[in-house]
């Protein structure tokens, strides 16, 4: 007896399944996704975040500040954020800055000067904050330098940056009679000749 053998072919595989289209539905939502990524990147890139936002401004209110008084006695500032009617400077120094050490020399005699003269920027009033030393190296800054004027002292940098938000030292600020900040100067750029023109832009006729 012969056994018919099987002559049919092995089972094919068979085929992948052909890939699904994406749906509209998905393309509309990730194109959507994609231009608001893309407005968003855009419109980040222009915008400037200052961190010092909070920092007082030209023609606005100066701080009210307090001090212990490290070239007399009591305690030296402005009350309610108002200088009493009177133009003031406030001049922001250290012993540990060595821009100070050539500033304020000069600034300090200037002051002197004005005092002596019995002039119009006799009526000036300027004020000193120390920042950052001990008491007695701000002491022998203060007189080695020639200071006649009040100097706070702000050992924590609680008036220079809580109140003013300045970063390091020299700096000054010029107020009006007011007590609004007519100018406001970082760094050591002030020479005597600049530091009077600015202090006569404080008194209403200028002379």
């Amino acid at each position: 007896m012969t056994v018919a053998s099987d002559s049919a072919d092995p089972a094919t595989p068979p085929e992948p399944p052909a890939p699904r289209k994406p749906r509209k539905a998905f393309l509309l939502v990730g194109v959507v996704l994609a231009a608001a990524l893309g407005v968003g990147l855009f419109t980040s890139v222009g915008v400037k975040h200052s961190p010092d936002s909070g920092a007082p401004q030209t023609g606005g209110a100066v701080p009210a500040f307090t001090g212990t008084n490290l070239n007399g006695s009591g305690s030296v500032g402005l009350s309610a954020g108002t200088t009493g009617g009177t133009p003031t400077v406030l001049l922001f120094f250290g012993d540990w800055c060595p821009s100070c050490h050539q500033e304020l020399p000069p600034l300090a005699a200037a002051v002197r000067s004005q005092e002596a003269s019995g002039g119009s920027l006799k009526r000036i009033r300027v004020v000193g904050i120390d920042s950052e030393d001990t008491t007695a190296n701000a002491k022998a800054f203060i007189h080695a330098s020639g200071v006649s004027f009040p100097v706070a002292y702000d050992p924590n940098l609680t008036i220079t940056s809580g109140l003013f938000y300045f970063r390091g030292d020299p700096n000054a600020v010029f107020i009006n009679a007011d007590g609004t900040i007519n100018r406001i100067v970082r760094g050591d750029q002030l020479t005597p000749a600049g530091f009077t023109a600015d202090e006569r832009d404080l008194i209403p006729n200028g002379t």
